[in-house]
């Protein structure tokens, strides 16, 4: 995204809007916009069988790590 002489750039207002354009449309394409939905599904931790994960099943599994 850095052009090799990034001067050249904003010697135009133009030039510099699309070179703007380009790194928010990268940023957009990579990461997206997200919802709220996706935020919730990542709040929830679910198992390899898809059942919800609680914190008792947490404490387990860190005594099994543990000791």
């Amino acid at each position: 995204m850095i052009p090799r002489r990034p001067s050249r750039i904003f010697r135009s207002r133009w030039a510099a809007l699309f070179w703007a354009a380009g790194v928010i449309f990268t940023a957009v394409t990579f990461i997206g916009f997200g919802d709220k939905e996706s935020h919730q599904a990542a709040a929830m931790l679910e198992d390899a069988t898809g059942a919800n994960v609680s914190n008792s099943d947490l404490a387990v599994l860190e005594n099994f790590v543990n000791g």
